[in-house]
């Protein structure tokens, strides 16, 4: 077991109707999620569905501070521009857990 931080990603203040801007803002949240992977630091993130708390996804992040993931999710434009909020927890889970991207990374390029 080891300690991590889990973000929730809950709908922001900014309610632009923007979409280019939005797109941008969104391009950017994914391209940040690929460079906290290739890093070693993003473990787990996904989308939730509707729901009435206005959660939209999560991340499981490999650091262990607060200060170590909000240095993380400075380089989100969907964090920074305010269309999505973080919500940081303390969070225990089995030390093992890094491993699933390597393996999830092996089973979606088989197709299955």
């Amino acid at each position: 077991m080891k300690s991590y931080v889990m973000v929730i990603l809950k709908t922001g203040t900014n309610t632009s109707t923007n979409q280019p801007f939005i797109d941008s803002c969104f391009g950017g949240h994914m391209a940040n999620i690929k460079r906290m992977v290739e890093m070693g630091k993003l473990i787990i993130a996904g989308p939730f569905g509707k729901n009435e708390d206005s959660f939209r996804g999560i991340f499981i992040l490999n650091v262990t501070s607060f200060d170590d993931a909000n240095e993380l999710l400075k380089g989100d434009p969907a964090i920074k521009e305010k269309l999505l909020e973080p919500v940081l927890y303390k969070w225990y889970g089995s030390a093992a857990l890094p491993e699933y991207l390597p393996a999830s990374d092996k089973v979606w390029k088989k197709g299955f």
